[in-house]
């Protein structure tokens, strides 16, 4: 059994943004040109102190234009300020906004084409909360705090250089006494900060998961009384994401210890400022420079101490995108199973083969054993078998949404794993028993089809099929409103929809999984007379339980136990007729 790739819940948090660089690399242009902006926009703030500090000499030396001339250099850096620090936002924020709308888009073009098996390993409320609300929320990030981000950073840096020019030994002082403390505290902070962040994202996602299955399930959880059943699983749920939370919330708590650090530091500052000054190796204006900067510094600190916990959350997002999308990329084939190839052509018609096919869902427990079926083109077959025999299982691999663990599954002699995507769709279709619609009108839902058909070309294929009537019975024809349940359409109807979209692609194979199951004997007849006007030579599979819907197919095949039992040569015999009751 061919496992699918799994993701983590917790995934690596290490080295996240050299990871995430092949994304950012087409903006490296953009990022550069930000970051510069940025940065003279915080090399402005930064030289504010060292004006001040020279205008605090200028004073005491009764320096009247020297006085002036600081007074004019800080109305400039005003300006420069305001001018650089709204243009580095401005673009900052559009390559970031590029840089998510990119991620966004290819998230959801890899989970499109992920294999089956990989959705179906995996609970949908956290696929939705890797898609789209953890990029929303590094969206958020990328507008509101990665400017602010920089911007410390730029503080820290250029700060640093300022006071070195000043005074060596104030600036020693200072990392002597602030530096080993902060890292102390960030130290703490990340040991306590990385587990909890993560396990909150996930607790967030099993959150997410739990209510969306009360959103599918909730007419069966009210009939059949599992109400309570599910409230004592969402709260309990809900308690874990709540301690998660809490969790998250103490840790950084550890960052306010760095404001005790501040104090001290200040206090250190003015001592040792003033006994340099009092021994004349530094002047007052250099006091002041040290005094302004490293409240800025200070200030840069604190914000940076707010920004530690948007910045985690949004590295924890970042990671678990990546993990994502890591994978779901695509990768070489293994197992024998071929690549797609760039183009390959079959024909329009083909004979479908499954050639010894095996099939698992878990280890040790096959679904399908070594099964073999040929169905030429233009047949018409019945797929029967108790619940359990693997004919849904039979019908994906027939579609190539499973691939086989082992045997092939060819149509025109091509293994449908070399197919490429498009060809493989124009060639093979499945209508599953439930059909998913979107919100919108019937149109909108027919269209969703390869080619964007047109409303003349839908309407002739309803026609084609004999179901015009049932559409203009329809409140607005095809400009009928659906929501996105299909609340107003009924399970047979749902069929019908299916039936239009894959006369649309008009595919050699068509596959329908139990299309007549749950619905009501005049939909059934529909339907029924709807596939009968399908063209001649289009091959058609039915996983069938109604007697009336066998009884129309000239071959029955029967799976028991994931193997096909024969019946006679394939013909609609009496016994065979007999023998395909289920």
């Amino acid at each position: 059994m061919a496992e699918p790739r799994l993701l983590t819940a917790n995934p690596d948090q290490r080295r996240v943004l050299r990871r995430a660089w092949p994304h950012l690399r087409p903006e490296r242009r953009g990022i550069a040109l930000a970051l510069a902006t940025s940065a003279a926009a915080t090399a402005t703030a930064v030289a504010v102190p060292a004006v001040v500090g020279a205008g605090v000499d200028q004073l005491l030396e009764r320096d009247r234009a020297g006085l002036f001339t600081a007074v004019a250099a800080l109305t400039v850096l005003a300006l420069l300020r305001l001018v650089l620090f709204r243009q580095s936002e401005l673009l900052l924020i559009t390559v970031g906004e590029r840089v998510v709308r990119a991620l966004r888009e290819l998230a959801v073009t890899r989970l499109s084409r992920a294999p089956l098996r990989f959705l179906e390993a995996h609970p949908s409320g956290d696929l939705l909360r890797r898609t789209t609300t953890e990029i929303a929320d590094l969206a958020t990030f990328v507008r509101s705090q990665l400017p602010d981000v920089l911007t410390v950073a730029g503080y820290l840096v250029l700060t640093t250089v300022l006071l070195l020019t000043y005074s060596p030994l104030l600036t020693l002082a200072l990392a002597l006494v602030f530096v080993p403390a902060v890292v102390c505290v960030l130290r703490l902070f990340k040991k306590a900060a990385d587990p909890a962040f993560a396990a909150e994202a996930a607790a967030a996602g099993r959150v997410a998961t739990t209510y969306r299955e009360l959103a599918q399930s909730r007419e069966m959880l009210v009939t059949g009384g599992g109400t309570g059943f599910w409230r004592t699983r969402f709260l309990a749920d809900n308690e874990r994401r709540y301690r998660a939370a809490r969790r998250s919330q103490r840790s950084l708590f550890l960052i306010s210890l760095s404001r005790i650090v501040q104090s001290v530091t200040t206090a250190v500052l003015l001592l040792g400022g003033g006994w340099l000054t009092a021994r004349g190796s530094i002047s007052v204006g250099t006091v002041v420079v040290f005094i302004l900067a490293t409240r800025q510094l200070f200030d840069s600190a604190t914000q940076a101490s707010n920004l530690v916990g948007q910045v985690q959350s949004s590295l924890v997002g970042l990671a678990r995108l990546l993990d994502l999308l890591t994978t779901t990329a695509p990768r070489p084939a293994s197992d024998g199973a071929p690549p797609h190839p760039v183009s390959e052509v079959t024909a329009e018609r083909g004979p479908l083969d499954i050639e010894d096919v095996h099939y698992a869902y878990v280890a040790g427990t096959e679904v399908l054993r070594g099964l073999s079926v040929r169905v030429e083109p233009g047949e018409r077959v019945g797929l029967v078998g108790p619940t359990g025999s693997g004919k849904t299982t039979l019908a994906k691999l027939m579609t190539g949404l499973y691939a086989p663990d082992s045997g092939t599954v060819r149509y025109d002699g091509h293994d449908l794993r070399s197919l490429p995507p498009g060809e493989l769709r124009r060639r093979i279709v499945l209508i599953p028993q439930r059909v998913h619609m979107i919100e919108g009108t019937l149109l909108d839902n027919l269209r969703l089809v390869p080619g964007d058909p047109g409303e003349q070309a839908i309407a002739r294929a309803a026609g084609q099929l004999g179901l015009s009537g049932w559409i203009d019975s329809l409140d607005e024809g095809l400009h009928t409103r659906l929501g996105r349940d299909s609340g107003r359409l009924s399970a047979g109807e749902l069929q019908l929809v299916g039936l239009v979209r894959a006369a649309l692609l008009d595919p050699a194979v068509l596959v329908l999984d139990e299309a007549t199951a749950d619905i009501d004997p005049g939909t059934a007849r529909t339907l029924e007379s709807a596939l009968d006007t399908l063209r001649a030579d289009r091959t058609l599979i039915v996983i069938a339980h109604r007697e009336a819907t066998i009884e129309r197919l000239p071959r029955v095949i029967r799976l028991e136990n994931g193997s096909r039992t024969r019946l006679g040569n394939g013909s609609r015999t009496p016994s065979a007729r007999r023998g395909t009751r289920c």
